[in-house]
């Protein structure tokens, strides 16, 4: 039985190891392995490498869930006004309209952030491009000054809505 009201662009595929393209994005990198950028319903993955006390701004997806999969390294998290930590091999669900962030503690953090549902913005993978830096190597960038309000910019453009900083530097 189909469903004539439901679309999707998302086909099948193999991203491996050494599959994807590769940004430099909030002075860390970013490898989107799967991007679907149809305002369908579809689905899209971005993998990322993050230093010690890398943290993006607190934030909610108003279209798009997420699953991030911890793959290295272990990160504190702020979901819905709670903290928890998690370690490699933890899976965090991030419904939309969920606020949430997160923190690197350990040297690194490698992690894997599936991204779908059906939107009127553009995908989350979509987003990492328009804000990230397109690179031919994965390579962490050196830190640069970040401006929040282009970042709020971008984010809003693609379905995500900043409301509040990213957590303060770790000692």
């Amino acid at each position: 039985m189909t469903n004539d009201t439901a679309t999707t662009d998302l086909r099948p595929g193999l991203a491996d190891a050494t599959t994807g393209t590769h940004f430099h994005f909030l002075n860390h990198l970013a490898t989107i392995k799967t991007s679907h950028d149809s305002t369908a319903s579809s689905m899209s993955a971005v993998e990322f490498t993050a230093p010690r006390g890398f943290g993006p701004p607190l934030h909610l997806h108003r279209e798009e869930d997420e699953i991030m999969y911890l793959a290295a390294g272990t990160i504190r998290l702020v979901i819905d006004g709670g903290e928890r930590e998690a370690t490699a091999g933890a899976v965090v669900t991030l419904p939309a309209g969920v606020p949430h962030t997160f923190q690197v503690t350990s040297s690194t953090a490698t992690f894997l952030t599936v991204a779908g549902g059906r939107r009127e913005h553009a995908s989350f993978d979509v987003f990492v491009a328009a804000l990230g830096e397109h690179i031919d190597e994965p390579t962490q960038p050196e830190p640069v000054a970040i401006d929040p309000g282009h970042v709020a910019e971008v984010a809003a453009a693609h379905g995500i809505e900043i409301l509040g900083p990213p957590p303060a530097p770790l000692d």
